[in-house]
């Protein structure tokens, strides 16, 4: 039975996979984990970035005593993977994102980050708001909002590139919902065209909340990859 790590998004948490770990239980051994601060695990005394949630992957491997791992990313999850297959290539092997946001520069990352205000949203969005501190926390979800905000701002500038995306080995498979309005499929094909071992996949009556796709969907599209 195959290992595969489970990357939550940004404002997510390794709580969000429940149903999916359930629906996989009989086909891999699955592992999650909360990136610092996220889902009320501990807040490691670093910045939000995606270079440091590549290192607490690394370190979660080195903890476990493994080699690499096989990874599906929602979101955010996905970019950390596509980061270490970049940069740790031997840590990674096969990698499944979905909804995840490949184009990147200083004006996509201010709009992004402009929503991100936790007095605006609690007033614009109370049951989301009510959601994220849940999720994180009373009073924590205020930081992982802010904090989350500087992520992006850092990953305005600090992305990868399309010469980056051309040294990534990994063999990968790009998803994508139909029904997603944060990431477009122009992105998601320019990319998939840039990695060598790269495929698109698009899912039907999609849309980006994980908590809103299908399970059954999603864990069959798992299953069906990583155990080619």
């Amino acid at each position: 039975m195959g290992h595969l790590l489970l990357l939550h998004g940004a404002l997510g948490s390794q709580e969000q996979f429940d149903d999916i770990k359930d629906a996989l239980s009989n086909d891999f051994t699955i592992d999650t984990l909360s990136f610092s601060g996220h889902g009320r695990a501990p807040s490691l005394q670093h910045a939000f970035t995606i270079q440091n949630c590549a290192h607490e992957v690394l370190n979660w491997l080195n903890d476990k005593q493994r080699i690499k791992i096989d990874i599906f990313g929602h979101s955010m999850g996905g970019y950390v993977a596509l980061w270490l297959a970049r940069f740790y290539p031997d840590r990674v092997g096969k990698i499944f994102t979905l909804g995840t946001k490949l184009e990147w520069n200083e004006a996509i990352a201010e709009s992004a980050a402009k929503v991100l205000n936790a007095e605006k949203l609690a007033a614009k969005v109370p049951a989301y708001a009510q959601e994220l501190q849940d999720r994180h926390g009373e009073h924590e979800w205020h930081s992982v909002l802010h904090r989350t905000a500087n992520l992006l701002h850092d990953l305005g500038k600090h992305h990868l590139t399309d010469d980056d995306f051309k040294e990534i080995k990994s063999q990968v498979l790009l998803g994508l919902g139909d029904m997603d309005n944060m990431v477009t499929k122009e992105e998601t094909n320019h990319v998939e065209f840039l990695i060598p071992n790269a495929k698109y996949l698009e899912l039907k009556d999609t849309p980006h909340p994980l908590d809103k796709v299908s399970v059954e969907l999603v864990a069959g599209e798992i299953r069906k990859y990583f155990s080619q």
